[in-house]
């Protein structure tokens, strides 16, 4: 029996959409906390860097997890090792890009859960959500 479209998983696209309110959502919380947003879906080869800003003289890696329902599963807790890596990776690459390797960095989870009868979502800062995975004294 096929499944209902309200069970369905939505698309990529819708997928996508619904994460880029997630981090406009994240980035203006982010600015109103102060800080100052430097690039945003940076792109690279290990992955995206959803949000990188400048908190005080703190280059701040952002991932963004957005869902729906706090019900599911805790968005932070997709971050897993592997994420970290990949987010590590990718961070470490954009440092030597702007040749701030020097630079005091860290990396941040930002969660947004926005229920579709919701006009705002609950946002939550985890601030040093992990250490730069298997580089060491990367920063």
């Amino acid at each position: 029996m096929a499944s209902s479209p309200d069970h369905r998983r939505p698309s990529g696209f819708l997928r996508r959409l619904f994460g880029d309110r997630g981090e406009n959502a994240a980035a203006k919380f982010l600015k109103r906390k102060g800080c100052r947003i430097l690039a945003r879906q940076y792109e690279t080869r290990w992955g995206e860097l959803d949000l990188i800003c400048l908190d005080g003289e703190c280059i701040v890696f952002v991932e963004v997890k957005t869902r729906r329902s706090a019900a599911t599963t805790q968005p932070g807790e997709a971050v897993d090792h592997r994420k970290q890596l990949h987010l590590t990776k990718a961070a470490f690459f954009w440092l030597k890009q702007n040749q701030l390797l020097e630079h005091k960095a860290r990396f941040d989870i930002v969660t947004v859960v926005w229920p579709d009868d919701a006009k705002q979502p609950t946002i939550e800062h985890f601030k040093n959500a992990f250490e730069a995975a298997d580089f060491g004294q990367m920063f």
